[in-house]
């Protein structure tokens, strides 16, 4: 009986993160591969880290969804190249997403990508895109339990980012069970409570991203 092998699809898909890896390090562009659930505010984190970053680092911007370009309008809006993909289904991106779309952004004017991952918190920690970091943002309304729901996600993940904290008066939120569940599945960690809102804790987000791109 003949053994059919169907391709490695994650290994294909590392191999090219790397080249990926390899087009960014050429460029001195340090990637962040930002993951979360619809809703969590992920763009919102993305244009808040540009607003605090202007004039101080050159940031652009892969814009990851399902459909639509609305997230993408949003970002141009504040002067910074950013290329929108489109999965048309799928639920994740993946490096030869990030590939293309490389070949659409001014590598050599940019210091920070910022990769905005389809909203999802199973498939995307399975696919490597060729980032340096990468960042869970979970928020307050969806509950403290979700490392408990999703550990892969925060295991591999470089930080976490609690977003929304202006709604912990009003939601049934307890910081303090989060954070003992994001580190029973990863002790190392970072966790940064921010609010888009009001602006809370985005500097220490802000300076945490500098010291991992080696600036102050």
């Amino acid at each position: 009986m003949e053994i059919k092998v169907l391709k490695d699809i994650l290994g294909a898909n590392d191999q090219m993160a790397r080249n990926n890896q390899q087009l960014l390090d050429k460029h001195n562009v340090f990637a962040v591969n930002l993951m979360a659930s619809p809703g969590a505010g992920k763009t919102s984190l993305v244009l808040e880290t540009i607003k605090a970053l202007q004039g101080k680092v050159r940031v652009g911007v892969i814009e990851g969804d399902i459909s639509s370009t609305f997230d993408s309008e949003l970002i141009a809006g504040q002067g910074v190249p950013v290329v929108q993909i489109n999965t048309g289904g799928e639920c994740h991106l993946d490096a030869s997403m990030i590939c293309n779309a490389l070949d659409n952004l001014p590598l050599a004017d940019i210091d920070l990508l910022l990769v905005e991952n389809v909203g999802n918190l199973v498939c995307p920690a399975e696919f490597n895109l060729g980032e340096h970091c990468k960042v869970v943002v979970a928020s307050v309304p969806e509950g403290d339990d979700k490392p408990i729901k999703y550990p892969a996600m925060f295991l591999i993940a470089n930080a976490v980012v609690l977003n929304k904290t202006d709604l912990l008066p009003y939601v049934k939120f307890d910081s303090d069970r989060f954070r003992e569940a994001v580190r029973g599945v990863n002790r190392k960690l970072d966790i940064f409570e921010v609010s888009c809102t009001t602006g809370d804790g985005i500097d220490r987000w802000v300076s945490w991203l500098l010291s991992q791109m080696g600036r102050k």
